[in-house]
This record gives C-alpha cells, sequence and structure tokens, in this order.
C-alpha cells in the first residue's frame, strides 16, 4: 500500500472548478466577451429567468445591496444589463439582460456542452454519465437543504 496520501476530495472538486472556470472565461474572451467580472455568471443566471429588482439580486447572492449595486453597474456599463422602470413605481427598476449578455450565455450554455463531450470523449460516456449523474445528486441534497444556489461570495 503506498504511503503518498491522497489529494482530498475537496481539493480535487475546486481545482476542477477552477479549471473549468478558466477554460470557460478564456473561450468567452475569444468570443468578445473579454470584459466579464467575477460575479457577472451568477446575475446572469439570477436574470435569465425574468428581470428582478436589485434587492432581489443582492438578496440571492448573499450580498449587501451595495455591493450588488457596484456589481450591476458595473454590467450595466458594460452592456450586459439594463435598468427598466417598474410599471406604476417610477423609482424602483427592474434589471434584465440585455441582448449582449443573452448572446454571452448562449456561449457559454455551448461551452457547457462541449466540456462535458471532451470528457466523455477522453473518459467515455459511462463515466462521464456517472460522474453528471452523481453531482446531480449532489444538487439535489444542497437544493433540499436550501443550499442550491452558488453564492460569489
Amino acid at each position: 500500500m503506498s504511503t503518498k496520501a491522497m489529494t482530498d476530495f475537496g481539493i480535487l472538486l475546486n481545482v476542477a472548478f477552477g479549471t473549468f472556470k478558466i477554460q470557460l472565461h478564456k473561450r468567452l474572451a475569444e468570443k468578445g466577451f473579454d470584459d466579464l467580472g467575477s460575479s457577472f455568471g451568477y446575475v446572469f443566471r439570477l436574470l435569465e429567468a425574468q428581470p428582478q429588482s436589485l434587492k432581489q439580486v443582492a438578496s440571492a447572492l448573499g450580498i449587501t445591496a451595495q455591493g450588488a449595486l457596484k456589481v450591476i453597474n458595473d454590467m450595466v456599463a458594460k452592456g450586459y444589463v439594463e435598468r427598466h422602470e417598474e410599471p406604476g413605481d417610477g423609482r424602483s427598476k427592474r434589471l434584465a439582460l440585455t441582448p449582449r449578455a443573452v448572446a454571452a450565455m448562449a456561449e457559454a450554455h455551448r461551452f457547457h456542452v462541449q466540456f462535458e463531450r471532451t470528457l466523455a470523449a477522453k473518459f467515455g460516456a459511462d463515466q462521464v454519465g456517472v460522474m453528471r449523474l452523481i453531482l446531480e445528486h449532489v444538487h439535489a441534497d444542497a437544493s433540499a437543504d436550501g443550499m442550491a444556489t452558488v453564492r460569489p461570495f
């Protein structure tokens, strides 16, 4: 039996995610989305289904409204988010994705699919299918515990 210590599972997961994220950002930069902030993906996912208020975004990210405002202002300046007046309340704004953000999301989705296909080509579709099944169970357990939303901080 080897005396060499195995790498902790959490470290393997962290390095795998870090590698995935680096490759994703490289692909997005190649496609013209080279100005993405570290929290943009989380906001994209939040606004993908429907526009939300700044307060809702802050709550979902687990940060203060001031922190969310800083991220949103950066996203507005870079053309990824736009503000719309709330009908009946000119003070309240709804945040929505722009066509540029939708295009970035589409490219990110394509990358996700290609990444999984590349793994399947390297390790076999069955192996990757088992890995996906395990990760889906972890996600389901997190959802049941109220932890399915991944927060950037």
